[in-house]
């Protein structure tokens, strides 16, 4: 869900039934009635549990279609276009409503990692390690953008990139195999290596670890 579903988010949408403010919550990727998408990412439903629509819609369906379900109120952001959506409890769709902030949130994550990617193409003639490291520690990031920048930093050559990547938690443990083998890489192509004792970077031919004093093969 990307920014152009925030300029939706704030809107105001109010149930004709109750006349309480409705929530905007994530479509579901199908419409239950005839298999085809809603056309929108978000809908404004009434989840209101006194709504006279969804009270009465119990005994409705019952009789009806000899169903245990009910109706919500739905609009469409950014019109006055409305239908009912079935549901078979209380509960549903509660668990979609959208928290404007977590939106945000997610929106300005991505717009970091696509600045990040952009400047991938320029980061070994500046020497900029910055985006590199913001992809490869972001777990939200697409792995092809997170495997290109690991790539970037093998070839910018910089042992100040370890350290974070040692203390990162990875979700994936292909990718995190994959960092370790080029942080191996790195240490190699700089005649280095990390003391197994305190985990600090020494010369490869070291016998004592300068940090710590203990004896290193």
């Amino acid at each position: 869900m990307r920014s152009h579903v925030e300029k939706y988010i704030e809107e105001i949408h109010t149930c004709p039934h109750c006349s309480q403010k409705m929530s905007c919550c994530e479509a579901p990727p199908v419409h239950v009635g005839d298999g085809l998408g809603w056309g929108s990412e978000i809908l404004f439903i009434c989840l209101n549990d006194f709504c006279p629509l969804f009270l009465n819609g119990w005994d409705h369906v019952e009789n009806q279609y000899g169903h245990h379900a009910s109706y919500r109120y739905m609009e469409l952001p950014g019109s006055m276009e409305s239908n009912v959506m079935m549901v078979g409890n209380a509960d549903a769709f509660k668990a979609s409503v959208i928290n404007p902030e977590i939106l945000k949130s997610q929106n300005s994550r991505y717009q970091k990692e696509k600045e990040a990617v952009e400047a991938l193409d320029s980061c070994l003639a500046e020497k900029n390690l910055e985006p590199v490291m913001l992809l490869l520690l972001d777990e939200a990031a697409d792995r092809a953008n997170r495997q290109k920048a690991l790539e970037c930093m093998i070839q910018l050559n910089e042992l100040d990139c370890i350290d974070p990547i040692r203390n990162h938690s990875f979700r994936d443990p292909a990718f995190e195999r994959d960092c370790n083998m080029a942080i191996n890489q790195l240490l190699k192509a700089n005649f280095k290596k990390e003391c197994p004792h305190c985990f600090e970077i020494i010369k490869a031919q070291a016998v004592k670890c300068m940090h710590c004093g203990e004896p290193v093969k």
